[in-house]
């Protein structure tokens, strides 16, 4: 395993480096995100954010704003917390005991072990998805490989295999083999490494492992937004409000409410009458809609330009011109909605 990997490994930026800082960071960006998007954020953070005392000293809608597009904007909060906690009771340095690293904000077994194993060569090893996968390919285990009792064996098998002398290769070498070669579907086996002490590919299986899990049933969603401007080409963002707008990650977004049918424009123009103040009368027109996904919510994006003598002064918003939005922690959708607009030739 060490040796193909040695040979095999991906050229990705966090591998030039022993620097726990740096691979924390990589490992919280690829919680639920490929790598090929995760490498332009990455070079991009830490040029804003070169060390853990940088993070922890920064604006959060700085570190926000260089998150934006990401996605699961909790794990740039946590990670900030996280910095704040290391500089204030570790020194700046990222800690080397598990128990003081599973103790951070957003740090998981997981994550605690690939940290500690890359950056210190402690002997923890991984288990994530892809390992999980190799795991139970080689094994030939059949069943929910997330139920309790399969996952606590599966991590004591990771610990049972790590290779002591080089844990922090070993781990990346066992999920650089589920994710490039023992892939969830048409896994490469005449490539792989362990092929000759994999159970489920002497059997014939390892097409048919792990087995599949029961997703979640998807819910569509329509959003009805409105793009306050004024005569001035400024907008009105606001946070999330009166429990509206979780889908936009609690950051700045444009006044908007979730409802259960299209062509929402009166439901909106009550909404924006009774939090904001705004009375529309006959200025709603309706823009381009956009189709947004998060996790099992299938999102219709239905904005709404509103042309507006003043905006509202409402506690928890901010007055921007139209074309600083991109500048700001925003999320996907808020961008969707911006895009949108601008086709409409607002800029």
């Amino acid at each position: 395993m060490l040796a193909w990997f040695a040979e095999s490994k991906r050229d990705l930026p966090w591998r030039r480096t022993r620097d726990p800082y740096r691979i924390w960071l990589s490992e919280i960006m690829l919680q639920q995100t490929r790598v090929a998007a995760v490498i332009p954020y990455f070079r991009r953070f830490v040029e804003a954010f070169p060390n853990v005392r940088a993070l922890a000293q920064a604006r959060t809608d700085r570190v926000l704003a260089n998150w934006a597009g990401l996605g699961y904007y909790s794990r740039a909060r946590n990670l900030q917390l996280a910095a704040k906690e290391i500089v204030s009771s570790h020194d700046s340095h990222f800690p080397r005991e598990y128990e003081a690293a599973l103790a951070l904000p957003g740090i998981g077994r997981y994550t605690a072990a690939a940290v500690l194993s890359i950056a210190y060569e402690a002997p923890h090893a991984v288990l994530d998805g892809n390992v999980a996968r190799v795991l139970a390919r080689i094994g030939a285990l059949r069943g929910d490989l997330r139920a309790p009792a399969m996952w606590r064996n599966l991590e004591a098998a990771a610990q049972e295999l790590l290779a002591r002398n080089s844990p922090g290769d070993w781990n990346q070498a066992m999920m650089e083999l589920g994710a490039t070669v023992c892939t969830p579907k048409s896994p490469r086996c005449g490539e792989c490494p362990v092929e000759k002490w994999c159970r489920a590919r002497k059997l014939g299986i390892a097409e048919k492992l792990p087995s599949g899990r029961k997703k979640r049933a998807t819910v569509d969603v329509t959003l009805a937004a409105a793009v306050l401007l004024d005569p001035s080409g400024r907008t009105l963002l606001v946070r999330q409000m009166n429990g509206e707008g979780a889908l936009f990650s609690r950051m700045w977004q444009f006044p908007a409410m979730e409802t259960k049918e299209p062509h929402s424009g009166a439901a909106l123009t009550g909404y924006l009458r009774d939090i904001f103040g705004v009375e529309i009368e006959d200025k709603l027109t309706p823009l381009a809609t956009a189709r947004h996904t998060v996790t099992f919510r299938n999102i219709r994006l239905e904005p709404y330009l509103v042309r507006v003598e003043r905006l509202p002064l409402v506690s928890g918003t901010r007055i921007v011109g139209f074309g600083q939005i991109r500048g700001m922690p925003i999320s996907n959708a808020t961008q969707k909605i911006a895009d949108v607009a601008i086709a409409h030739g607002l800029d």
